[in-house]
């Protein structure tokens, strides 16, 4: 076998791999922000929950598009829509879900893992 053949498979593993994490993690955030209450979100200043939701539905499906299309172009595993489908992914993940993850649960803001401190 040649060199350049075995590097070619290792790469394409590779990127399939890095597509099926950054499908797992668009997946994850539509799933957790169609579980939150509406209010949730507006009560936080974070946009709206249909928002939300279309921003992670489109990342995931671009996601998918991207995983199992065809292995070219815009829409390769790491090409310009499938980062920008990570980054919508991420942001909602890291700015928006703790903060609808708190005003869902109520009460004081000083409460900790085993009580209010």
């Amino acid at each position: 076998m040649d060199g350049r053949l075995i590097i070619s498979y290792v790469e394409q593993a590779v990127f399939f791999i890095l597509g099926l994490v950054a499908l797992g993690l668009e997946l994850w955030a539509f799933v957790d922000c169609a579980r939150h209450r509406p209010n949730a979100f507006e009560a936080t200043g974070k946009r709206t929950k249909t928002f939300w939701l279309a921003l992670t539905g489109g990342s995931a499906l671009i996601g998918v598009i991207s995983l199992f299309g065809s292995g070219g172009g815009l829409f390769s595993t790491l090409g310009l829509f499938g980062l920008a489908a990570v980054v919508a992914a991420s942001v909602y993940l890291a700015d928006v879900r703790p903060a609808v993850k708190d005003a869902g649960r109520g009460g004081s803001r000083n409460m900790g893992p085993y009580g209010p401190w």
